[in-house]
C-alpha cells in the first residue's frame, strides 16, 4: 500500500489495494488536496474560543455603547464639500467671443493687471440645465476659458452647486463633472473578475467589503463627528471590520482565529507606536483645508487623534492580507510535514514571511508616496532640501503613517508565525511511524478521536 496520500489533482486512475475505514479517513485528513485544513482539537478550540470571545463581546459592547445614530447636523457654509449640490446637463454650447462675455483670464505672476490681450480668444458659453431638486428644469449659463483645465461639451452630466443667499442669476454653478457612469461601470468589471475567479470566496469578499464600507459610513466617522475619541472608535470599528471579513471570507476556523488574534496584536503595536510618535512630532492632525474645514465646523474634534485613527485604519488591510497569508502558509507546511515542531515550522514559515515583508512594505510606502506626489513635486519645484521637506508636517504626517504602518506589518509576520505553530504543533495529529497502521488518531492531548467514515 502506498504510504502517501494520492493527489486529487491527477485524472489517472490509480489501482491500490483495499483500505480499511479508519485508515482511508486517517489519510484524507493529511492529504493535499485544496479543501478545508484539518480541524484541531477541541482543548484547543477551547483555548482559542477563551481569547477571542471575550474580545469579540468587548467589540460588541463598544459598538453599542459609541453608536452615533447619524451624523450631527449643521448650517453648511458654501465651502468646499460643504455645499448644496445638484445633478446637471449641459444642453447647449456655444463659442463666444471672451471680450464679449467679459472673461478675463487671472494673471499667472499675481500681477493685479491682467496682461494686454489675455481676453482675446473664444470662450465657451454653456447653458446647463438643472435635472434633480426643486428647481429641475431651471438653466444657467457658464462661462469656460480657452485655456481653462475643465471643458464642457454637450450632452455632458455635471455637478452643480447651489448658493441659496446669491443672487438668482448667480445661485447656480458647475462645480464638477459627472462621473458616476464610469465609476459604477469600473465597480462591476471589478465585481466580475473577483467573482470570476474567486467564485464563492469572490462573493464572500465583496460581501465583506460591503460590510466593511457600511461600518466605516455607519459608525466610524458619525461616531468621530458625534466627539467620541478617534482613537477608541478606530480601535473598536477596525476590530468590528476585522472580524467580519477575516471569518466571513475564510471561515470559522482555528486557522482564521490565529490570524485573527495575530492582526489584533499587531494593531495594538501600531496604535501605541503612532500615538507615541505623533505626540512626539507635535503633529497637529490640521494640514490642508478639509482637515481645516472639519475642525472649524466641529472644534470638539481631536484632530492628532483623528491621524491615528487613520493610521490604524488603514493598516488593517494589508494586514489582513499578511497574517492570513503566514497562518496558511504555517498550516499547509504542517500538513506537508507532520513531523516538524515549532522551531521547524517557524524557520520555514519566516523564510515565507521574509519575501511577503519585502513586498508588502515596498507597496506600503509607494502607495503612500503616490498619494503625495502632487505634494513632492511642489517641495521639487522650490528646491527645497530633503531635510526641509521631511520637517514639514504634510510630508512628517506620511512619514510616520507610513513607518508605523510598516513596523506593525513586519512584526505581525514573526507573531502570526509563531501563533500558528504553536497552535499547529500542540495539536499534533500526524501519523505515526507506520504510516499505513490502522491505530486511532490520537490528538495532542492524548484524547482519541473517531475516525470518519
Amino acid at each position: 500500500m502506498n504510504s502517501g496520500p494520492v493527489s486529487s489533482c491527477d485524472d489517472r486512475p490509480v489501482t491500490s489495494p483495499p483500505i480499511d475505514l479508519e485508515t482511508q479517513g486517517h489519510q484524507h485528513g493529511h492529504s493535499h488536496s485544496h479543501g478545508p485544513a484539518t480541524p484541531v482539537s477541541r482543548h484547543l478550540r477551547k483555548v482559542i474560543a477563551a481569547v477571542l470571545i471575550p474580545f469579540a463581546t468587548a467589540v460588541l459592547v463598544g459598538l453599542v455603547a459609541l453608536w452615533p445614530g447619524g451624523a450631527p447636523s449643521h448650517e453648511r457654509t458654501g465651502v468646499g464639500f460643504d455645499r448644496q449640490t445638484q445633478q446637471g446637463k449641459v444642453v447647449k454650447v456655444d463659442m463666444v467671443d471672451c471680450k464679449e462675455v467679459n472673461a478675463v483670464q487671472t494673471p499667472m505672476d499675481g500681477a493685479t493687471t491682467p496682461p494686454p490681450g489675455s481676453t482675446r480668444g473664444l470662450c465657451k458659453k454653456a447653458t446647463i440645465e438643472v435635472t434633480t431638486g426643486h428647481d429641475k428644469g431651471r438653466t444657467f449659463t457658464e462661462i469656460v476659458q480657452p485655456d481653462a483645465t475643465r471643458q464642457l461639451r454637450d450632452g455632458q452630466g455635471v455637478i452643480v452647486a447651489y448658493a441659496p443667499d446669491a443672487p438668482r442669476d448667480l445661485q447656480y454653478s458647475v462645480t464638477d463633472v459627472n462621473r458616476k457612469f464610469p465609476l459604477t461601470l469600473l465597480a462591476g468589471i471589478f465585481a466580475l473578475v473577483v467573482v470570476a475567479v474567486g467564485r464563492m470566496r469572490g462573493v464572500m469578499a465583496l460581501v465583506a467589503l460591503a460590510v466593511s464600507f457600511a461600518v466605516l459610513t455607519l459608525f466610524i466617522l458619525p461616531a468621530i463627528l458625534q466627539g467620541s475619541n478617534p482613537l477608541l472608535v478606530a480601535v473598536v470599528g477596525a476590530s468590528a471590520i476585522m472580524l467580519i471579513a477575516l471569518y466571513m471570507c475564510h471561515g470559522l476556523s482555528a486557522r482564521t482565529s490565529v490570524a485573527v488574534i495575530g492582526t489584533l496584536i499587531s494593531l495594538l503595536l501600531i496604535g501605541l507606536l503612532g500615538s507615541l510618535f505623533i505626540g512626539w512630532a507635535s503633529l497637529t492632525g490640521n494640514t490642508d483645508d478639509n482637515t481645516g474645514l472639519i475642525h472649524g465646523l466641529y472644534p470638539h474634534i481631536d484632530m492628532s487623534g483623528l491621524l491615528l485613527a487613520g493610521v490604524i485604519i488603514g493598516s488593517l488591510g494589508v494586514l489582513d492580507d499578511v497574517t492570513v497569508t503566514q497562518t496558511s502558509a504555517v498550516w499547509e507546511l504542517h500538513q506537508a510535514n507532520p513531523t516538524l515542531g515549532v522551531r521547524g515550522l517557524y524557520r520555514a514559515g519566516i523564510r515565507i514571511g521574509r519575501d511577503h515583508i519585502a513586498s508588502v512594505v515596498n507597496t506600503l510606502v509607494l502607495a503612500y508616496a503616490g498619494a503625495a506626489l502632487p505634494l513632492l513635486l511642489l517641495f521639487s519645484i522650490a528646491q527645497s532640501s530633503v531635510g526641509t521637506v521631511a520637517n514639514s508636517e504634510l510630508v512628517a504626517e506620511e512619514i510616520v503613517r507610513t513607518l508605523v504602518g510598516s513596523i506593525g506589518l513586519v512584526a505581525s509576520v514573526p507573531v502570526t508565525t509563531v501563533l500558528a505553530a504553536l497552535v499547529v504543533s500542540a495539536d499534533r495529529t500526524g501519523p505515526g511511524p507506520e504510516a499505513g497502521a490502522s491505530a486511532p488518531v490520537r490528538t495532542g492531548k492524548g484524547r482519541r478521536r473517531r475516525a470518519r467514515p
